[in-house]
């Protein structure tokens, strides 16, 4: 139960979706179902598989073009990954300061200067314990990396030309509203408004959390235990009017790990704004909110494949990932989804 590898499968590697669905709503769906074995379905299906009063959450996070390629003043490669604004550094006037993730064939210093399309990045502050460093963007760090930046989408996706016009529209959910994320809440990107329609025509009411993913979620668990796994943090905030909706006691849907990792970590201190909350099979962790998930399928050994395991139950998560890959489901971040109820505690 706790060993990282008790949550391995194979896959075969042309199951890994390098592309988007021909429309966002023509993924499949398989429904893990509580009392028997796993259905399949398309996308739009779900709108009959969902209770009709559903509360159903999303994610209104957008991805920003974090990824910025560039050069040392030696000539040296160098890729950055823009994280999130640093308030506590000082950068020179006209700039602000943002913690990068950098690729280089040697660490980069305090003082280096990364040039790029956009103009000079003075490296304030050099590496830090979990591989971030600070850097200095001129002017405004998002509308920088609007004009210079690119979508970065994971690794196991091969766009070695850059991410293409396509990308930078199917790689945002309908619900994208709040610049933040590095990478997508990819549950959401199955959805579309024509089905959010048929939803609400059957009663279901639409409620937002905003917990801009970061890139922790793709970092692979190296302990050979999971509980002495330090999880990554990520900023969230969860508006009172979904607060007050998950609390009326209709059915809750939430859209994506990330929707249902905010709303358990506000349910556990409405104070916060940011959280490393660790869910896992034996973790103790008790679910308050969501009572039905929308998740694509995840990466073996992974964090976010825990947490849906702690969600739907062990077992009968590994027989759906079972059957998903003999029924040839697409995987990952543009692969198809799947419906799990949520275990009795």
């Amino acid at each position: 139960m706790f060993a990282p590898a008790d949550y391995a499968f194979d896959l075969p590697p042309e199951l890994i979706a390098q592309h988007p669905a021909a429309t966002r709503d023509a993924s499949r769906l398989l429904h893990v179902r509580p009392d028997g074995p796993p259905t399949d379905h398309q996308f739009p299906d779900i709108v009959e598989l969902l209770p009709p009063d559903a509360v159903i959450v999303a994610n209104d996070t957008r991805v920003i073009p974090a990824r910025v390629l560039g050069n040392k003043e030696t000539g040296g490669i160098v890729e950055l990954l823009f994280l999130e604004p640093e308030p506590a550094a000082e950068p020179p006037p006209g700039h602000t300061a943002w913690r990068c993730l950098a690729r280089a064939r040697r660490p980069l210093r305090a003082g280096q200067v990364v040039r790029t399309a956009g103009g000079p990045l003075p490296i304030l502050v050099e590496r830090a314990s979990d591989g971030s460093l600070v850097i200095a963007v001129p002017g405004d760090g998002l509308a920088f990396l609007d004009a210079h930046g690119q979508i970065p989408l994971p690794r196991y996706i091969a766009r070695p030309e850059g991410d293409r016009p396509d990308d930078r529209e199917r790689y945002q959910t309908m619900f994208a509203q709040v610049p933040g994320a590095v990478a997508a809440p990819t549950a959401g990107l199955h959805a579309t408004p024509e089905i959010l329609a048929r939803l609400t025509a059957r009663g279901a009411t639409l409620a937002t959390v905003t917990l801009h993913v970061g890139w922790g979620t793709f970092e692979p668990i190296r302990e050979t235990d999971v509980r002495a796994h330090i999880m990554h943090r990520e900023r969230f905030s969860v508006p009172a009017r979904t607060t007050e909706l998950v609390a009326s006691g209709r059915p809750v849907v939430a859209i994506g790990t990330t929707t249902l990792r905010a709303l358990e970590a506000h349910a556990l201190d409405p104070a916060a704004s940011s959280t490393d909350l660790f869910i896992y099979p034996g973790s103790g962790h008790t679910f308050r909110t969501a009572t039905h998930l929308v998740t694509n399928f995840h990466l073996p050994e992974s964090t976010l494949l825990m947490l849906v395991s702690a969600f739907g139950g062990t077992a009968r998560v590994r027989a759906a990932y079972e059957h998903a890959v003999a029924a040839r489901y697409r995987f990952y971040s543009y692969g198809d989804a799947m419906l799990v109820h949520r275990t009795a505690s």
